[in-house]
């Protein structure tokens, strides 16, 4: 019943969006001959537009090619296109309701300068809604080009007195590598150099390093385990390593996918996969402790499959600076900061920022705030700091408006 009653509701506002949408045409084009052009040039788009996302139903998460990505492109910007031609109608509309209640409250009756300005503000409004979905819509076809525009991010630390081991220490931090999703290994290879370029100590992963299925990485093992680090890789999994959004012929079927995937990040890519454990590193006469989490998610049903408690168990009387890797960033407020006060530093991924916003020196902005309080970069509170990498790869739309793919380079003071 609620899934209908979802398709009904989708259908109204489909149809509100498609109104307003012609409504718009017929307002802002006085020749009768170009509005007829407007309304077969929409007519048009709007095939182009189901096509679109009927060619996507027949593809996987991981679609890849340029088509797919157009496509991906095409149906996100011309949505976005009717979302902000419908808010600016339905704002003007009502303003209009308002207007006409206080007049008739007065018992004023609109002459024809008041009509006159009405359909001014209504032309403008309805500009302004056109203007603003353009040059959006536009932006996601420029995005595709961001989609390997890979950008090192650079944190500095101070440890403080417990943090003696990391003195000097340089992380690379990545996260979301969604393997599935690639279409250029060597624009990936050029991100690979990047890292390996910083000459690390430690390269740290957070998770999703596939979308739905093992299989997804075997083109890319052997440009993945180029990267190289003094003291290791460490690796944990993220939401979309299980196999929880592909359909699997029987559960037997999902848990070998999921130790398939553990064997090839430990065995042919070299890596150090922490699942729900720690482990203590010796660094100048001293040490940190690294640990690992399965998937802890706070937010939208994600999965539970963390047990912070087992990668503590043995910690409580260490005072030594403590990593933690948990790939979903809601788990800092719930559970971590709460519970363990003493983990210094935790390291997140899975937001991408949405892959969509604006990120200047002095203004973050973008739509996923709304639904994770952290969702870029450093984040301090009392004495514990968070950091969420806005991911190396991409998932859904094949490009990055705004938000680009991230190399974090932690170092330590």
């Amino acid at each position: 019943m609620r899934n209908y009653l979802g398709w009904v509701w989708t259908v109204i506002i489909a149809l509100l969006a498609i109104y307003y949408m012609i409504v718009s045409i017929h307002l802002l084009v006085s020749s009768r001959r170009r509005r007829l052009t407007g309304y077969i040039l929409y007519a048009v788009l709007s095939a182009l537009y189901v096509g679109a996302f009927l060619t996507l139903r027949n593809q996987n998460a991981g679609g890849q090619g340029w088509l797919s990505s157009v496509n991906f492109a095409y149906i996100i910007g011309f949505t976005i296109l009717h979302i902000l031609v419908t808010v600016f109608f339905l704002v003007d509309d009502i303003r209009r309701v308002i207007t006409w209640i206080v007049l008739k409250g007065y018992g004023i009756s609109a002459d024809r300068d008041i009509t006159k300005m009405d359909i001014s503000r209504s032309r403008f409004l309805t500009r302004a809604g056109w203007i603003g979905g353009i040059v959006l819509f536009s932006s996601f076809f420029i995005g595709i080009k961001n989609k390997y525009n890979y950008k090192i991010r650079r944190v500095k630390l101070k440890p403080g007195s417990s943090g003696a081991a990391l003195a000097g220490l340089k992380i690379v931090h990545i996260s979301d590598i969604h393997s599935g999703s690639f279409d250029d290994l060597e624009a990936v290879q050029r991100g690979i150099d990047m890292i390996n370029e910083e000459q690390p100590d430690l390269i740290l992963f957070t998770g999703d390093i596939v979308n739905n299925k093992t299989d997804e990485i075997y083109p890319v093992i052997d440009t993945l385990k180029q990267m190289k680090a003094g003291m290791g890789i460490y690796a944990t999994l993220g939401n979309h390593d299980y196999g929880d959004y592909w359909e699997w012929n029987s559960p037997e079927d999902k848990v070998a996918n999921l130790e398939e995937l553990k064997r090839v990040i430990t065995e042919d890519l070299g890596w150090r996969l922490l699942m729900n454990e720690h482990v203590q590193v010796e660094r100048n006469n001293d040490h940190f402790t690294l640990l690992g989490v399965e998937n802890w998610g706070n937010n939208m049903s994600f999965p539970r499959y963390g047990k912070l408690k087992e990668a503590y168990a043995g910690l409580e009387s260490d005072t030594g600076y403590k990593i933690l890797l948990s790939h979903d960033p809601s788990h800092w407020d719930a559970q971590i900061r709460p519970e363990y006060p003493d983990i210094d530093l935790t390291l997140a991924g899975h937001t991408h920022g949405m892959q969509f916003g604006v990120e200047l020196s002095w203004f973050h902005w973008s739509p996923v705030q709304y639904v994770y309080k952290q969702w870029a970069g450093l984040y301090t509170q009392d004495k514990q700091k968070l950091y969420v990498n806005r991911g190396f790869g991409f998932l859904g739309y094949k490009g990055r408006v705004g938000i680009l793919p991230e190399i974090t380079v932690i170092e330590f003071e």
